[in-house]
């Protein structure tokens, strides 16, 4: 299989995809594209009719885009490895997270982009983005009290990856957060994945200006 990604430093959606691949060991090839430039378009349209990454190519070329439908698939394709939790009540709290994850808290994904890179402690802060600091604060404290951790729903899950991105903009903004939700963020920095995720964003030397914030 092969994945199409953006930039690691800034590309939230396909870190999710490249995250779940990555912590389960399946196979893959990366096509990064560096995204805002004249020909990111028509690279991304060689892999995704959307032109969106992240998009998954399968062997025989058919392709799935959107994060949270590349970890569906995933989940469908290998069953061998708890994407999703085993137990059903708890699958089903974990898509509902993910979901609120994938279509929400877009006050805070618009004042805090992510990038690795940058550290800009307190920037962002508006009312709105508090909220949604406060929403994924309750979720995370919920999940980890009914799983007992380390991750959301105890093993690494597609809805620890929906979250990973959340992680690296707190890393970069340092909200105040609940000491659990703290202790989560830093587990979630910690796992090899997500490790080997950020160093590669750190190497990288594409700019993006859209996603860099000015003093």
């Amino acid at each position: 299989m092969k994945l199409a990604i953006g930039d690691k430093n800034y590309s939230s959606w396909s870190m999710r995809a490249w995250l779940l691949l990555t912590h389960f060991g399946i196979a893959f090839d990366e096509a990064l594209i560096e995204l805002d430039e004249p020909a990111t378009k028509s690279a991304i349209l060689q892999y995704s009719a959307s032109g969106k990454v992240p998009c998954l190519v399968a062997d025989d070329g058919f392709a799935v885009w959107d994060s949270l439908a590349i970890a569906e698939t995933l989940a469908e394709r290998f069953p061998q490895h708890a994407l999703w939790p085993r137990d059903a009540n708890a699958r089903a709290r974990a898509r509902s997270v993910s979901a609120e994850m994938h279509s929400g808290f877009v006050a805070m994904r618009s004042a805090m982009p992510m990038n690795i890179r940058l550290t800009r402690p307190g920037v962002g802060s508006t009312p709105d983005v508090l909220a949604d600091i406060a929403r994924i604060d309750a979720i995370w404290c919920e999940c980890l009290a009914a799983s007992g951790g380390p991750f959301l729903f105890g093993e690494f899950t597609i809805a620890d990856a929906m979250y990973a991105p959340v992680v690296m903009r707190f890393n970069s903004y340092q909200p105040k957060l609940s000491p659990q939700a703290a202790a989560y963020a830093q587990r979630v920095t910690a796992l090899p994945a997500v490790a080997a995720w950020i160093e590669a964003g750190r190497r990288e030397t594409h700019i993006v200006a859209d996603d860099e914030l000015d003093e």
